[in-house]
């Protein structure tokens, strides 16, 4: 028997006897009930007795039939009792083997069931409201979906798919309920199986049409006007800037072609981020065990930076032609103040200050992913043209070990930046630049401070690795002067520089010196007969007087800044131009004279910068000078009161910081004239590299920016100001903006 929660159960349809004295009529309408659709939903109820149809009651209602029908078919004949018998269930409780007609309070039972069943049936159909029209479609069941109150409505469908399988949808819970369906465009009814488009909806449609309509034609226009070619947009973009580039030269080549043990390496050029003028074609060719993947074959040393230098394939006349060059800072080698937006997404208390812990925090894939597209974003072909039509003639390209080799325990990103420097030498080339080569991070960091590499103790000839580092920079200059001793690089390498910015100061003067000398041999007995640079450490000019004078075609580096000296950031305008055309202009001729100084004598970095107020220019999360924000814990550098002009007003970096576009005209002209004054400085000496070419944010700090400014010469060479006019007068412009 079935049980309560049987809910499938559907027992067959109910004979019942009529009682004497029940009318005919009212015992139809009671049978034309009991076989309603909604009976048959009906639960069983175990507790009623079955009630069968009476032999007395079936002999009759055939015999009526039989009078009522004569011309019914034989095959309705009634059958005999015997067979009646036989075809009846063989298993009854004692209730159903009763024949008795029903009493009036069994029937009063039934009536109150049937009655219930009947209001439970009207609530069924309630819930389960639209009524399907067409039997054929039964609907299965709906499950709410949690979060969204959406229907998942299962429909038996008179089409399967292929594969057998009912097609299934998904619909909002309102919109079945009211037996619509979105689809694209517009809400279509299941009863009509027609689209209502409604006005929003074309409204919207003519937006999207005219937005388009005019973006994309200056899309392409902007695309066409900046330069196409190459994969990235440079100029010191955000990291990450614009689209990927489309790499198209890796359709030339077979991705099979790879080696199983090169896939997924530096060496695999399906895993590049920007392919653009490199060649994909795989090698395991290496020169000083570095690698010449992406190199081309051919090259072409004919090109000329500009009409007033010679040629790359003819010799410069160092000491004769004042270089005037350019740095391509914070590029492969990380600086916060040039890149900050690599920086600005980490809270002060993660410490993420410099390249180590960058690369530290982001993991081994996901910082060879982010500084690749910095690679290629930030600086591109596009830089190389407009630092040669900015009448520039040498590029100072800083780089660091790590695109050499890791050691154990480095988070650096291994030899990927490699690539994109020998690209940037090809570019140079190309343009006709020469270029200085700046080891700008070795092992164990030289100086101690973020664009080494490791903001910190300094461990070069320093600490109990110091001596390891040493040995293991000289290593790396045997690897990198091996390959750039090749005759392809001849003419386009100019100057080699062996160590940025080795603070001497707080190292033993005697042990750089030495290791100096000793990278200097290692070089040469490589091939290479370029100029070899050394940082002045900070000594002084004066101190370097008969230093490294065995060593030939050897050059003096030395960087000039008045904002990182607490006793010169204070300077009014007017005396900042006179320090440069007398103070800096008398140290230069001392310095180039091997009688009173070093000899040949450049200055490798310096900026029109008029403050330290640039962000993250002393460091992440630190103050500056200029507002007296700089406490670094030691006496020596701890700057707690303000260091602007004296009596000018409150110090603050909101003007300086502000866009170019903002400063007065008597301000622009300051900017101009102090960054006159200075090339004319380092022009009395070997010439100079400004820093840097360009950054995110720091106006002051770009010569691309200051050029677009108008507060840097839009050519190197056409100035209004050389130090042998009298110097105009800025009494009126204020200290403090």
């Amino acid at each position: 028997m079935a049980g309560p929660h049987d809910r499938d159960c559907r027992p067959e349809p109910e004979r019942v006897h009529r009682p004497h004295g029940r009318p005919r009529r009212e015992h139809r309408e009671r049978r034309s009930t009991q076989n309603t659709p909604e009976k048959r939903f009906s639960r069983c109820i175990e507790d009623e007795p079955s009630i069968t149809e009476s032999p007395q009651r079936r002999e009759r209602r055939e015999k009526r039939a039989s009078r009522d029908f004569p011309d019914r078919s034989p095959r309705h004949k009634p059958r005999s009792p015997e067979r009646r018998r036989r075809n009846e269930p063989t298993s009854y409780t004692s209730s159903e083997r009763s024949s008795n007609p029903l009493s009036f309070d069994s029937l009063a039972k039934l009536d109150a069931h049937n009655a219930k069943s009947s209001r439970h049936i009207q609530e069924q159909e309630q819930l389960l409201a639209p009524k399907e029209k067409d039997r054929g479609y039964e609907r299965r069941r709906k499950e709410k979906v949690a979060t969204g109150r959406v229907l998942k409505d299962k429909t038996r469908s008179p089409r399967k798919s292929q594969t057998g399988r009912e097609k299934r949808r998904v619909v909002s819970g309102p919109l079945a309920e009211e037996g619509k369906v979105r689809k694209r465009g517009g809400y279509v009814t299941e009863e009509s199986g027609k689209k209502r488009f409604g006005r929003k909806c074309w409204i919207s449609v003519l937006v999207v049409v005219l937005l388009l309509v005019i973006l994309i034609p200056v899309g392409v226009y902007a695309s066409k006007k900046h330069g196409g070619g190459g994969g990235s947009a440079g100029s010191g973009g955000s990291s990450g800037d614009g689209p990927a580039p489309a790499n198209e030269n890796l359709k030339d080549i077979n991705e099979s072609d790879i080696p199983a043990a090169a896939k997924n390496t530096y060496l695999d050029p399906f895993t590049w981020y920007d392919t653009t003028d490199f060649n994909v074609t795989y090698t395991t060719e290496t020169i000083g065990g570095l690698s010449v993947m992406g190199l081309n074959s051919k090259w072409d040393d004919k090109k000329q930076a500009n009409v007033n230098v010679p040629s790359l394939d003819k010799p410069w006349l160092y000491g004769t032609m004042p270089i005037r060059g350019v740095n391509i800072g914070g590029w492969l080698s990380i600086e916060p103040f040039i890149s900050p937006s690599l920086f600005k997404a980490y809270k002060p208390n993660q410490g993420i200050i410099d390249e180590y812990t960058l690369t530290k925090e982001l993991g081994p894939q996901k910082a060879a992913k982010t500084l690749e597209k910095h690679y290629a974003t930030f600086i591109s072909e596009k830089d190389f043209q407009q630092i040669q039509e900015a009448g520039f003639d040498h590029v100072r390209i800083p780089y660091s070990y790590w695109a050499v080799t890791t050691y154990p325990g480095d988070p650096y990103v291994p030899k990927i930046s490699w690539r994109y420097l020998l690209r940037a030498v090809e570019y140079c080339r190309k343009y006709g630049l020469r270029v200085k080569l700046d080891l700008h991070g070795l092992p164990g960091s030289q100086n101690g401070w973020n664009h080494s590499g490791r903001q910190g103790a300094i461990g070069w000839l320093n600490g109990t690795d110091g001596d390891l580092n040493a040995q293991r920079s000289l290593d790396i200059h045997t690897q990198l002067s091996t390959f750039f001793a090749q005759p392809r690089y001849k003419n386009v390498i100019a100057i080699y520089g062996l160590a940025n910015e080795p603070k001497m100061i707080a190292l033993p003067t005697s042990a750089v010196l030495d290791w100096e000398s000793k990278a200097a041999a290692i070089v040469r007995k490589s091939g290479m007969q370029q100029y070899l640079a050394v940082g002045d450490g900070f000594l002084g000019l004066s101190k370097w007087k008969g230093q490294l004078s065995g060593i030939q075609n050897v050059m003096l580096d030395v960087h000039q800044y008045t904002i990182f000296n607490k006793n010169q950031i204070n300077y009014p305008h007017q005396k900042k131009i006179e320090y440069a055309c007398e103070g800096w202009t008398d140290q230069m001729k001392q310095s180039v004279n091997v009688a009173t100084g070093f000899g040949p004598t450049i200055c490798g970095e310096w900026s029109q910068a008029d403050t330290d107020c640039a962000l993250y220019l002393n460091n992440v999360n630190t103050g500056s000078r200029w507002e007296g924000s700089l406490p670094t814990g030691d006496p020596a550098t701890s700057v707690t009161a303000p260091h602007c002009p004296p009596n000018s007003g409150t110090c603050s970096c909101d003007k300086a910081n502000a866009d170019p576009s903002s400063y007065s005209d008597d301000y622009k002209h300051w900017l101009m004239v102090y960054a006159e004054a200075q090339m004319a400085s380092f022009e009395v000496g070997w010439g100079w590299f400004y820093w840097t070419w360009v950054t995110e944010s720091a106006t002051q700090w770009s010569w691309k920016a200051g050029m677009d400014a108008g507060i840097l010469p839009k050519k190197t060479w056409q100035r209004d100001f050389n130090c042998t006019t009298n110097i105009p007068d800025f009494n009126d412009l204020p200290e403090n903006y």
